[in-house]
């Protein structure tokens, strides 16, 4: 006899639980205040607007280093999330061992580049990153902001990241 599937809701609250440990486990993202929106496998960074990213009051503009550490958050979660969201699927991976604070490693950062395109405005902002190649060893990352207009970025960045060995 065939096992019946989980329930849509507790299948949902299962990934979203281990995102949320999986972004709680790291303090520099509480400090910055930011957060991930989850649709299926695919997250969006959400850093909120708060007076103490500004960088230049006169224009106003976000920090040059909050973008960049924005952006190399998600670039870092995501490309977590993607190895962390196969694992959750397999069962390699329990929400109850990540909830206890067994989580897995996160990638190390080889190199960063970070390309400003305009302002940062003194608003909530928005990233998302896509993994363009990633193995046992190496991945590579590209991710963009944005503000109010998806269609036009405010900053962008590649980046090549270590991968944690896996355990066997």
């Amino acid at each position: 006899m065939k096992a019946r599937p989980e329930p849509v809701q507790v299948v949902k609250q299962r990934r979203d639980a281990a995102l949320r440990a999986l972004v709680a486990s790291v303090p520099y993202i509480r400090f910055l205040g930011i957060g991930f929106e989850r649709r299926g496998d695919e997250l969006t960074g959400i850093m909120p607007f708060s007076e103490d990213l500004i960088g230049n009051p006169i224009l106003p503009a976000l920090h040059g280093g909050a973008t960049s550490a924005f952006l190399e958050i998600t670039s870092i979660i995501t490309l977590s999330w993607a190895t962390l969201w196969a694992d959750l699927e397999s069962g390699a991976w329990d929400v109850a061992r990540i909830e206890a604070g067994d989580m897995p490693r996160l990638p190390k950062t080889i190199d960063f580049t970070v390309d400003y395109l305009r302002s940062g405005l003194p608003r909530d902002a928005y990233a998302r990153a896509f993994v363009n190649r990633s193995g046992r060893r190496y991945a590579s990352v590209r991710v963009e902001a944005w503000q109010d207009n998806r269609a036009r970025p405010f900053a962008q960045a590649n980046g090549h990241f270590l991968m944690p060995a896996r355990d066997a």
